[in-house]
């Protein structure tokens, strides 16, 4: 089935989308991205996304596209026209283009591009790999300085889950300066005797939508939380781990650098908070 998409404006089957071969966010990764779960049609933490969309542009001096209103107006529309129950809604927007290539931002009357799509994912709730658990490998973190900007620019994150595929495993953490920051492309925690352990916000990772839900949603059931850099070495001798993204939700971690914590299989308040959380999106979507 050919999906309908939207760029710039319009509402076209993908076949006969197209964004001009000048555009920066294709010749200089100068694009930002949001990407939106979808439970039983409804949009999950859609106000979270579009207030960090928001925050990115302005960290990156990029117009802004449409309002929040028209994007969720969007949002919606593609949802139904391509009958989505579960699944996701990428947004990408990007610099634009001013016809030609130049490494200086093109002027500030050139309209921004705006994409976005759906996928379908059937079954994305009740995950199978949410039961088995991920295992996790670490590599070195050597990505630009501003990961809390959500770019576009995901070559290294792609290689390092390339990398963990390669070694029979699912994911990757990020180790810099001897700390990690965060997974490919989630947050990363781990628990030791009962307490959730997390890094910090900086600007060393990705302020994740999911993870302002579940911190929240730990603290209101009496979990204990602390947020400190903490090294894979911890991490591979606690109790439990997981990590939180938008697509995946809450995803526990059973082995870390082929160390496997507890009993190697996802452990209770891993399971604990996908149950919460995925209760508290769904009672929220819009």
């Amino acid at each position: 089935m050919t999906r309908t998409v939207y760029v710039n404006g319009e509402y076209l089957p993908e076949t006969e989308a197209k964004v001009s071969i000048f555009d920066r966010g294709f010749l200089m990764a100068d694009a930002v991205y949001e990407v939106t779960s979808v439970l039983d049609g409804k949009l999950i933490d859609f106000e979270g996304h579009a207030v960090r969309l928001k925050r990115s542009l302005d960290e990156l001096d990029m117009a802004e596209p449409c309002t929040k209103e028209e994007l969720l107006d969007i949002h919606r529309k593609l949802v139904e026209l391509n009958g989505i129950d579960e699944g996701l809604v990428y947004l990408q927007v990007s610099r634009g283009s001013d016809g030609d290539r130049d490494f200086v931002f093109p002027s500030a009357d050139t309209p921004p591009t705006l994409v976005l799509f759906t996928q379908n994912k059937p079954g994305l709730a009740d995950n199978p790999a949410a039961k088995k658990g991920a295992k996790i490998i670490s590599i070195e973190d050597i990505r630009w300085g501003r990961r809390d900007i959500k770019t576009v620019q995901l070559l290294y994150p792609s290689m390092g889950k390339m990398m963990a595929k390669k070694a029979g495993c699912d994911d990757a953490w990020l180790v810099e300066d001897g700390f990690v920051t965060e997974g490919t492309s989630n947050n990363a925690y781990f628990v030791k005797a009962g307490k959730i352990v997390t890094r910090p916000l900086s600007n060393n990772i990705l302020h994740g939508i999911t993870r302002k839900a579940v911190m929240r949603l730990a603290k209101e059931a009496q979990m204990e939380v602390e947020e400190r850099l903490f090294t894979i070495d911890e991490a591979k001798a606690a109790d439990e781990a997981f990590t939180t993204s938008a697509s995946a939700f809450v995803m526990p971690v059973v082995e870390i650098d082929g160390v496997a914590l507890g009993d190697g299989t996802p452990g209770p308040i891993a399971r604990r908070l996908r149950e919460i959380y995925l209760d508290e999106a769904r009672k929220t979507a819009i």
